[in-house]
């Protein structure tokens, strides 16, 4: 947790200079806060951590600076900010209007907290065409690629996830959360690529894939 608020100051201090560091802290503590809730399984402190990780792997890798790294950043941060298993239909948009309403409110100036609110509801449907390269926002394609890494988990990690997931969404009967689960996983499987960077195409991919097929054989069952 130490570690995420000094990044959070990090961040805050890069986008927002005069930002009163109890401002700063007030709205880290709401997001941390947040992603602590305790319905969460899967999409939690760890997931946060693991995303801001891969952030940063795909911006060295890719050679994204500057305010697209913090782009990418603090899109990671608040892309999940807000997750109801209840409405999951809702969650991106109402985190996407977290964003640009905390980032406004820290004196981030425009048009950077509607960019980091777009890169947030990319996140709705993960898909950013047939192919990613060329995309005039390099953030864009960070984001996507960072959020998925779990996908190309080891294995042990993997399967916790998908194991978090279930719990996640425990009301529901087992068929239906088969059913339910296979068709977000599927299109990924089947999709020419599942990710759009050509680090992540070369270094996570091929796991990926066979995460991804173990998975959808047991819910198979």
């Amino acid at each position: 947790m130490d570690a995420l608020r000094s990044r959070w100051r990090a961040e805050c201090a890069a986008v927002a200079p005069a930002a009163s560091p109890a401002t700063v802290d007030a709205v880290g503590s709401d997001l941390l806060h947040r992603w602590r809730e305790p319905h969460r399984r899967y999409h939690d402190v760890t997931h946060l951590a693991e995303v801001l990780t891969a952030v940063d792997t795909l911006c060295a890798s890719e050679s994204v600076d500057g305010e697209d790294h913090r782009a990418a950043s603090l899109a990671a941060w608040f892309h999940d900010a807000v997750y109801s298993v209840g409405s999951p239909d809702d969650n991106e948009a109402a985190s996407a209007e977290l964003a640009a309403s905390a980032l406004t409110g820290l004196g981030v100036p425009a048009p950077l907290p509607t960019r980091v609110a777009g890169l947030v509801m990319d996140t709705a449907t993960h898909d950013l065409g047939e192919d990613g390269a060329g995309d005039p926002d390099p953030a864009r394609v960070v984001v996507h690629d960072a959020d998925l890494w779990v996908l190309s988990a080891p294995l042990a990690r993997f399967d916790e996830y998908c194991r978090q997931v279930r719990e996640e969404y425990a009301h529901l009967p087992s068929a239906a959360y088969a059913l339910g689960r296979s068709q977000v996983l599927r299109p990924f499987l089947v999709r020419p690529h599942v990710y759009r960077s050509g680090h992540a195409r070369e270094a996570w991919e091929p796991t990926a894939r066979e995460n991804l097929a173990r998975e959808l054989t047991r819910l198979a069952g």
